[in-house]
């Protein structure tokens, strides 16, 4: 399947988001963690600080929390450095709750790949349309130290410290940055070299 490749860093409130949109977007995801991002200032300054160096889409869902989020985020960034994406109002649920939310609304992770393509659209998101290949996989990552090892760990912080990301990145989130930075003989490069 092709997917868009993004240059800017998108957010999204969850990881069911994130999975969603991972399906249609080459772009480097940052969840919020819902209403975490009130209370994580590390989180809030890293999507900061994306938002400087290559700018953010806002790609929250279209209920009252996601306007809060997406509020809170916009607050602090000049406006030049986001995009807001909006996503229809559609009622139902999603097929892995149990009932609707609050409002009845779909979140990102329940509409449909055209709904979130059509939303991409009307906010004037383009991006260079791509075959992913050959991109750094869960294997490469432990095949060079960086998961499932006992210095996983110390490696993957060496790592993240060589390319000026924050910490708290869970190891997927640190392999979809790699996928957007680098190629994979770069990133095979890097490593050898740490």
């Amino acid at each position: 399947m092709q997917k868009i490749r993004l240059s800017q860093a998108v957010i999204v409130e969850g990881k069911y988001d994130k999975l969603k949109l991972s399906g249609i977007l080459d772009a480097f995801i940052v969840e919020t963690k819902g209403f975490g991002i009130f209370k994580d200032k590390q989180r809030l300054a890293f999507i900061k600080k994306l938002a400087k160096e290559r700018g953010i889409i806002v790609f929250t869902d279209s209920d009252h929390a996601g306007f809060m989020i997406r509020n809170y985020i916009s607050s602090g960034i000049p406006k030049e450095q986001i995009t807001n994406v909006y996503i229809p109002d559609v009622f139902g649920k999603e097929r892995r709750k149990e009932r609707p939310s609050k409002e009845g609304k779909l979140g990102v992770e329940g509409m449909s790949v055209q709904a979130l393509l059509d939303a991409l659209d009307k906010a004037n998101i383009t991006g260079q349309r791509v075959e992913c290949a050959d991109p750094v996989t869960n294997y490469d990552m432990y095949d060079m130290g960086l998961s499932g090892t006992p210095d996983a760990k110390s490696r993957r912080n060496a790592l993240l410290k060589e390319l000026d990301l924050p910490e708290f990145l869970s190891t997927s989130a640190l392999l979809s940055c790699i996928n957007n930075m680098m190629t994979r003989d770069e990133f095979i490069a890097l490593c050898k070299r740490l």
